[in-house]
Order: C-alpha cells, then structure tokens, then sequence
C-alpha cells in the first residue's frame, strides 16, 4: 500500500485528491486545521504557519509508517484588492500560508524522502503564477514563488531519487472562492477593482470540478517520469502556451481588457 502526505486536505482540491487516492487503495493522510479522520483518511492536526505544528504533524504520520511515497503540498488561501491598498500584514500571511507554508512543509518531510532515497513532491501553484491577475497580486505573486522554488528544488534533490512537479490549475469551483479574504480599500481610487474581482469569482464559480485537478494530481503521481510543470484544463494550458508565445505587453494588455 502506496501512502499519500497531503496538506490542506480537508476542503475543495485537496478534500477531492484525498478521497481519490483513498478510493485507489492508498493510505491517506491530512493535514490540516479543520480535517476529520474517516474510515479512509487518517486526519492530522497541522497549521503550516508553524514550523512546530508542521514538523510534529509530519512526526505523527512517520510515527505510523515507514515511508512516504508522495506529497502533496496544497494548503493555501486568496486575498484580493490593489497592491497600492493592500495592508502589508495580510501581504505578509498570504505570503506565509501559500509559500512559507510549502517551505515549512518540504523542510518537514525531506529528511525522510533522502533516506529512503525515493518519492515525489508536487506543489499546488494556479495559473495564476503565469498570468498574474490584476487585483490579486499577492495571490499570484505566492504562486510564482513555489513554481520557482520547484523548479530550484528538482535540481537539489534529484540525487536523492526525488522528483519535484507543480499543479497549476485553472478556475476551479470550490469554497476557496467564498473564502477569499477580500480588501474594498482604495476601490473610489481603482475603480476597476470590484468588477473585476465580481468577474474573477465568476469564473471561479463556473469552473471546473476539483475531482479534475484531483485526477491530474494522481496522475502527477503515478506516472512514470513527471514533468516539471502542469496546467489543469485543456483552455489553460492553451492560454499559457500563448503567454509564452506572444509578447508579454500584448498578454497583460489582454489582461487589462479581460478585467476591466
């Protein structure tokens, strides 16, 4: 029985990729804050904006097993609102939960991955960290940070027998929408900034099943020579092979009509 380390797995992607691999015949742990254990997922208390609460999360899984196959790095959250307006502590927590949290979390489960000299680590990042979204730029500013720290991260451990890949879906209907931390300060200034927040939430709403990225994400998993990047959705994917093929200012100039 292969095992599955996820965390943020209580909810929305993460609930859905635990469930499938459960179903797979995988033993499944989640960690999180607000998880329960089942007769499938064995639910660990975790809140990755802390360094003790991690590593002790991580010490309880491999108090229970002796190797960890694959992780999954998927705990995260979204604000939104101008940079210019934007308070700098909730700049700071976006930044702690989405990236510091994935550092704290691959700090925790490394040392095991190197000394059984084999697993896999995949990031949930969002395309967001490709075309980054006006009005959620600390959001996709987090994201671009794991997808570089991946790509440093593979070249690291690659001796180890360890391979590194990132998830990036697109809109994907799920509470992560309803739990935005969402910031109306300085909108009589840009005035742009709730349409296009009301239409970025749109989107989100009518977007794809989480069970989808959960597919890709086993997938990611299974397989037998993992890329470095994925995109979730054939429109994304087609959107950041564009991104790379078109001129950057044509892409946000895009951008700039699409959430206007």
């Amino acid at each position: 029985m292969k095992t599955l380390v996820i965390s943020g797995g209580s909810s929305g992607i993460g609930q859905a990729t635990a469930s499938l691999f459960a179903e797979r015949g995988w033993r499944v742990f989640e960690l999180s804050r607000h998880g329960i254990s089942n007769d499938h997922i064995m639910h660990v208390d975790c809140d990755v904006c802390s360094e003790d609460s991690t590593r002790a999360a991580v010490a309880e899984v491999l108090r229970q097993i002796d190797t960890i196959d694959v992780v999954i790095s998927n705990a995260g959250f979204g604000i939104s609102g101008s940079v210019e307006f934007t308070d700098i502590t909730e700049a700071q927590r976006q930044m702690d939960v989405n990236f510091m949290g994935a550092v704290r979390f691959t700090q925790a489960v490394l040392p095991q991955l190197r000394r059984q000299h084999f697993g896999r680590i995949i990031y949930t990042s969002s395309v967001a960290a490709i075309l980054a979204v006006p009005y959620q730029a600390f959001y996709s500013a987090s994201k671009a940070a794991i997808n570089a720290m991946a790509l440093a991260l593979a070249n690291e451990v690659r001796e180890f027998g360890i391979a590194v890949s990132v998830m990036m879906p697109g809109d994907v209907s799920t509470g992560f929408t309803d739990a935005r931390c969402k910031s109306a300060t300085g909108e009589e200034v840009y005035t742009r900034a709730a349409k296009a927040v009301k239409a970025m939430e749109r989107d989100e709403r009518a977007g794809m099943s989480p069970v989808q990225m959960a597919e890709l994400l086993y997938h990611i998993a299974t397989c037998r020579n993992p890329r470095p990047q994925y995109v979730g959705g054939f429109s994304y994917r087609v959107l950041c092979l564009l991104e790379r093929l078109l001129p950057k200012r044509f892409v946000n100039w895009i951008e700039y009509e699409v959430y206007s």
